[in-house]
């Protein structure tokens, strides 16, 4: 081969290798073939983030209820909290979700934050949304007043009944009348315990009262195994001994279930409780102390 072959044959290698270089890298001011379709490819989606826009009710009762939060890509929700209790989702979905609103904190009315959480355990921005609790119905006036005065006698309005035997039943009366009961003839507190009934504040006498009124009262009458049927707001009476003689009551201020069990809170005087168990009641500090519940639907 002459040297102006060999000479052309190099020089045609060597604009064969830079054009591929220029091909792939795209060295030149003009991008390649590949950059531009690279360029003109779909790009990869990136995942969207859930978002929180509105919850309705705004607000609602201290003794707790439901409310619907809005947004996007709900889906991605692990668990909301409402005043740092845990709002459980009903009803799950993407653009809205249905939360159980758990019962205030000791029944206390105000403005209370809420708090989403996704999945991956970031926390979704809410724009500092909250939920108002309210005092709104007479079970919310009857466990307010209770939740005040439980350790806080209103001695002012209705004695102290604890000198001359107990200030148990003078407490339920006090949260009945909290609740919109009226004070008659036979059941009465007057001039802060300067004169009452024994419907009022001696507990057997109560407990008559509330028998042989059931029906105008409201009030149902079961068995301390009839759990399920209990609510918040709902009276207990105690026979300590046995003996069918009632010793002491007090009203119901939580009622739970776990694995199927129903738990019994309840607040009153005497032994001044706000959350007193009713099974360590009935097994630790009374052992084989006996009852029954009135339940109420007024």
């Amino acid at each position: 081969m002459s040297p102006l072959n060999r000479s052309r044959r190099l020089f045609a290698v060597a604009a064969a290798v830079a054009a591929a270089t220029l091909l792939f890298t795209g060295c030149a001011g003009e991008p390649s073939p590949v950059m531009k379709a690279i360029a003109k490819a779909a790009p990869i989606a990136q995942p969207k983030n859930a978002t929180v826009a509105d919850i309705q009710p705004a607000g609602g009762s201290v003794s707790g209820g439901t409310a619907t939060i809005t947004g996007t890509n709900l889906d991605k929700v692990a668990s909301v909290q409402i005043g740092g209790q845990a709002a459980p989702v009903t009803q799950p979905g993407s653009d809205k979700i249905v939360v159980t609103v758990p019962q205030a904190a000791n029944f206390a009315a105000g403005a209370v934050p809420i708090v989403v959480t996704a999945a991956d355990g970031k926390v979704i921005p809410t724009a500092g949304k909250t939920f108002t609790y309210q005092v709104q119905t007479p079970v919310d006036q009857q466990l307010s007043y209770a939740m005040a005065h439980w350790n806080n006698y209103n001695t002012a309005q209705y004695g102290d009944l604890n000198p001359v035997g107990g200030d148990c039943a003078n407490f339920v009366s006090q949260t009945l009348i909290a609740r919109g009961w009226q004070m008659n003839s036979e059941w009465y507190n007057h001039d802060a315990a300067a004169d009452w009934s024994p419907a009022w504040g001696y507990v057997p006498a109560m407990d008559d009262y509330f028998r042989q009124n059931a029906t105008q009262l409201g009030l149902t009458r079961y068995s301390l195994d009839q759990r399920d049927k209990i609510k918040v707001g709902d009276i207990v009476m105690f026979d300590w001994n046995n003996n069918n003689s009632l010793d002491h009551v007090q009203i119901v201020s939580a009622v739970s279930t776990v694995n199927g069990k129903v738990t019994i809170q309840m607040a009153g005087h005497n032994t001044d409780t706000d959350y007193r168990d009713l099974d360590h009641t009935i097994t630790v500090d009374h052992p084989g102390a006996t009852g029954h519940f009135w339940s109420l639907s007024k």
